[in-house]
């Protein structure tokens, strides 16, 4: 199990190897995902696979949790891991922590019914800690992690979205000859 000193120590080695060689910090992730029976998706990682899919109400499988219910999750995640490793670095104990994701949804843009988005209309996050700190540490933590919290920056700003289509191609396929 990490604790709060392991924690710390890899927060702060990755911040200082960053700092002295930057490129070091920069990559790219690729995920593959591979549908299957209909709706199911298979995501592949490294070494993680799990499965995505949509509730039966959408003709789905209901084989694992929907795409929304992943975005959420990833934000909530990556807010609660934030918390632990910047709690860690500045020193405030927590005993306890939990995050609660919010997002207001209209399905009339992604069923067509109309032309608006096909997304989120808003996200909202509560961070529940109980600590012995102080308030203001406790608050430090958090405004530290908003500040540089990668999903939470995601969710706030647009980025550039590329796609391709390859059709009668498959990465499958080309793996397999």
């Amino acid at each position: 199990m990490a604790n709060t000193q392991t924690i710390k120590t890899a927060f702060e080695r990755n911040r200082k190897a960053v700092s002295l060689r930057p490129e070091i910090g920069q990559g790219t992730a690729v995920t593959k995902i591979r549908l299957f029976n209909g709706t199911s998706c298979e995501v592949e990682h490294k070494h993680w696979k799990f499965t995505v899919d949509v509730g039966t109400g959408e003709g789905g499988n209901d084989a694992g949790p929907g795409p929304g219910i992943l975005e959420r999750g990833a934000l909530g995640s990556c807010l609660a891991i934030g918390c632990a490793q910047m709690a860690a670095v500045m020193e405030v104990p927590i005993n306890h922590l939990e995050v609660e994701i919010e997002t207001d949804t209209d399905a009339r843009g992604m069923l067509g019914v109309d032309d608006r988005s096909p997304g989120y209309q808003a996200v909202r996050y509560k961070i529940y800690i109980d600590s012995p700190a102080s308030e203001e540490q406790v608050n430090n933590v958090v405004r530290e992690v908003e500040r540089l919290n990668p999903t939470l920056d995601n969710f706030r700003r647009a980025l550039p979205v590329e796609g391709e289509l390859h059709i009668n191609q498959s990465k499958l396929k080309e793996e397999e000859e």
